[in-house]
């Protein structure tokens, strides 16, 4: 989930995993820079579901992420997609509203991690974000949020073989 170079570089190297990534993002046009979004366009395991959001994740502990409801923003169209995992790159703001009652949220609304991981409430759910308590962090939390998202993803994989 996401259109900004962080989501096309992550949603590539999950390629190396899954037999397909779809990329959820909110508007047609992408945020990324031409050269990520040129790389993930030519990759193959990669789907689009442009002007689009997701409403809900299923699954839950004991079964892990099982898929989601997507919503299409001008048609208002909803669809089922069977995954077993989900990225998310939200950004700088925790967009975070989708995830009420699914995903446990700070005071704040960003997406509570666990045991000092990227790991979610939810098995499979991982999340990353600028910010990961209270306080302020340097401009480098970003990408060792993303770093550990990616190791636990990878572990994840590895262990259930259940993923997209």
């Amino acid at each position: 989930m996401g259109g900004g170079d962080t989501a096309m570089e992550e949603a590539t190297f999950l390629t190396k995993f899954a037999e397909k990534v779809t990329i959820v993002h909110r508007r047609q046009e992408l945020r990324a820079s031409k050269a990520m979004q040129t790389r993930a366009r030519q990759n193959p395991k990669i789907a689009w579901l442009f002007d689009s959001v997701i409403d809900k994740i299923h699954g839950g502990p004991g079964q892990g992420v099982t898929g989601a409801t997507v919503r299409n923003l001008k048609t208002g169209a909803t669809s089922e997609v069977a995954c077993g995992g989900i990225f998310m790159a939200i950004g700088h703001t925790p967009n975070t509203a989708v995830f009420e009652g699914q995903l446990e949220k700070d005071e704040h609304g960003y997406l509570l991690v666990h045991d000092g991981t990227s790991a979610t409430s939810v098995p499979g759910a991982l999340a990353m974000s600028r910010r990961l308590s209270r306080m302020a962090v340097e401009s480098v939390e970003p990408a060792a949020s993303a770093a550990r998202a990616i190791a636990i993803t990878a572990s994840y994989v590895s262990r259930t073989n259940d993923f997209w």
